[in-house]
């Protein structure tokens, strides 16, 4: 029986793609989108990612192993862990909320981030205005963890140069992926329920191709032969703890929100708005554009919460499916970003979703954010108590596991017995 688990996972090993942030200990200090309160510095962390035979990681473009790893002291030095002229970028002064939905501004190959540029009390909970964050003129903005990640998937021989994701092949997110408080935290108080981690496609190369200044090279562009831009799609992002709600957020929620009617005035009670409780997930209506004073926009605005819409088209909140691609951004002011959720990557057999997919023999330079989401119900003035998170998460290739296939059993290999070869001897 032991031979028989070893060689299981053995097996499972073959089809898994970790990428652990095991630490992405990002001992936060983190900025509430409300108020604006600093707790802690940043610490290190390190990143080890575990590939397979035929899905193999570079952070540098050159050197492709099955297991990578990166740490606060290499993540920006060109030595033989990143690429020489890297842009990876660890936010030292600390995580700052923004908001995002996963919109690349493809003349920078870059994903579009939004921050509070100013945030008054209103009579309805808090008047926003938010600002682009300046990642596309000056990368070292602080805020958010970004880095580079090269992904070779030699499966097949054919390289599709058009993109086309119904031609490419589906990637899981692991189901032990999570982010939790680290042990340097404070529980309890929902600072890991905010958390977002983006994954940026922003294009790929032949999977032949051996040159490393190509390879870190790419970008939305589409070189004719060589590279295939692919930044048309919007970021995919991770929505981890999408059911767990604190009761500080809860409250918080219940103090501050009051609804608003069609025309933007206020109505009600406070406590009026719409339900919010443990156990249940909740859109978030993420920052699309920038918004000014004149926008009259609170935090609490959609459909879900105040009822009010703000700008000039609603939110639509359709759960990721497998089949669509991610929607392309349309007028709205906040809107209802449809994550990939806890609650999807939980999901067994059929009913399980791909995360993203990768074309066949191929290269693929993908950009990761990690970020903490300001328009969360969960982010309130208190999480950012909790100071420290712990992220990890990896991907998959395969659908299924052994309790999806009913009547299935992992097959025990059993290794032949010893055999000893007496030797004979010959009568004189």
């Amino acid at each position: 029986m032991k031979k028989g688990k070893l060689g299981h996972k053995n097996r499972v090993k073959n089809l898994v793609i970790a990428l652990s942030l095991t630490a992405i200990i990002l001992s936060v200090s983190t900025y509430a989108w409300f108020v604006g309160m600093r707790t802690v510095s940043v610490t290190n962390f390190d990143v080890t990612i575990a590939g397979t035979e035929d899905l193999q990681l570079s952070l540098n473009g050159s050197t492709w192993k099955d297991t990578v790893a990166i740490n606060a002291d290499n993540f920006n030095d060109d030595t033989d862990t990143v690429y020489s002229g890297n842009t990876n970028w660890w936010s030292g002064g600390g995580l700052i909320p923004m908001s995002s939905v996963g919109d690349i501004d493809a003349t920078v190959s870059r994903m579009i981030l939004f921050e509070k540029a100013s945030l008054t009390p209103s009579l309805g909970g808090y008047r926003l205005i938010a600002s682009r964050a300046e990642n596309d003129v000056d990368y070292d903005v602080n805020g958010y963890v970004a880095f580079d990640l090269f992904i070779k998937n030699s499966s097949g021989t054919q390289y599709i140069e058009s993109y086309e994701p119904l031609d490419e092949e589906a990637i899981y997110l692991s189901t032990d992926s999570q982010v939790t408080v680290s042990s340097s935290g404070v529980a309890n108080t929902g600072i890991e329920n905010s958390v977002r981690v983006a994954f940026a496609q922003i294009g790929r190369v032949k999977g032949t191709t051996e040159t490393a200044a190509t390879i870190t090279g790419i970008t939305c562009e589409d070189v004719a032969g060589v590279v295939t831009g692919i930044c048309t799609k919007r970021a995919q992002i991770w929505e981890p703890n999408d059911k767990s709600h604190v009761v500080g957020a809860i409250s918080w929620y219940e103090t501050s929100c009051k609804q608003r009617d069609k025309s933007g005035a206020y109505i009600g009670e406070f406590g009026s708005c719409g339900p919010f409780a443990n156990g249940t997930s909740y859109p978030t209506y993420a920052v699309a554009q920038e918004i000014t004073s004149v926008n009259a926009v609170d935090v609490y605005d959609g459909e879900a919460y105040n009822g009010y819409v703000s700008g000039s088209e609603p939110e639509l909140y359709e759960p990721y499916t497998a089949s669509t691609d991610v929607p392309e951004g349309g007028t709205a002011l906040l809107e209802a970003y449809p994550y990939f959720t806890d609650s999807m990557k939980i999901l067994t057999g059929t009913a399980r979703p791909q995360f993203m997919t990768l074309a066949p023999n191929s290269i693929t330079k993908v950009r990761v954010y990690i970020y903490i989401e300001g328009q969360d119900i969960d982010n309130y003035d208190f999480a950012s108590i909790g100071k420290s998170i712990s992220v990890q998460f990896g991907f998959t290739k395969q659908r299924f596991i052994d309790s999806d296939i009913p009547g299935y059993t992992a097959p025990t290999t059993v290794e032949p017995a010893a055999t000893t070869t007496v030797p004979t001897t010959t009568a004189p």
